[in-house]
């Protein structure tokens, strides 16, 4: 069992281990419920990128008639070469990765699950259902494409969902992680600093 750290005198442990204090705004921007509202405006532009990418996917047969051809079409370009002659991929692992899928034709599945993943990211970071997951699974998708070549605005798209995930606590603040998080977060009380309103 682990045993709770003494401060002593506010720089180091009983121990005399030093304690690093984080800078005041991390509190204030991860943790502190006033800082929600900006975490909100991060959630709603972040899931309309979201909703918008997986929209002009499923309106697309390209991406929805079940041949796949979308996705094929960007994995074959990621497997190919740039004018210059360089590899698209720059890891080994990952261009053989793209290889498998597209030797055993997994397109045909892969697209649907793209658009369904585009589209259950943009609908739980607007509704703040579980901001985290939903921003580590975006995350993911974002490396994927970049990962592949296609920077687009992956990076920007990534950047802010790494901030979402650090700011689980207040991220989903308003919506419903407010509920989620009292009833299936963490046993210790989250705190919150500021009247919800």
């Amino acid at each position: 069992m682990l045993t709770p750290i003494k401060v002593v005198d506010g720089l180091t442990d009983e121990r005399g281990h030093v304690l690093l204090q984080d800078p005041p705004f991390v509190p204030l921007l991860f943790s502190h419920a006033a800082a929600a509202w900006l975490w909100l405006g991060v959630r709603l532009w972040l899931g309309y990128q979201w909703l918008t990418a997986a929209s002009h996917k499923l309106t697309d047969p390209a991406w929805m008639d079940g041949s796949g051809a979308a996705i094929r079409t960007y994995w074959t370009s990621a497997l190919g070469t740039t004018p210059a002659g360089q590899p698209v991929i720059t890891y080994d692992w990952y261009r053989a990765f793209l290889q498998m899928l597209v030797d055993n034709h997994a397109e045909t599945w892969f697209s649907k699950l793209i658009v369904g993943g585009e589209l259950t990211v943009g609908v739980a970071v607007l509704l703040g259902a579980g901001v985290a997951i939903a921003a580590s699974s975006g995350l993911a998708m974002n490396f994927a494409y970049m990962l592949a070549g296609s920077a687009s605005s992956n990076p920007i798209l990534a950047l802010l969902e790494i901030g979402l995930i650090l700011a689980w606590k207040n991220a989903g603040y308003y919506g419903l992680d407010f509920f989620l998080l009292r009833r299936f977060g963490p046993r210790q009380p989250v705190v919150a600093t500021a009247d919800r309103g």
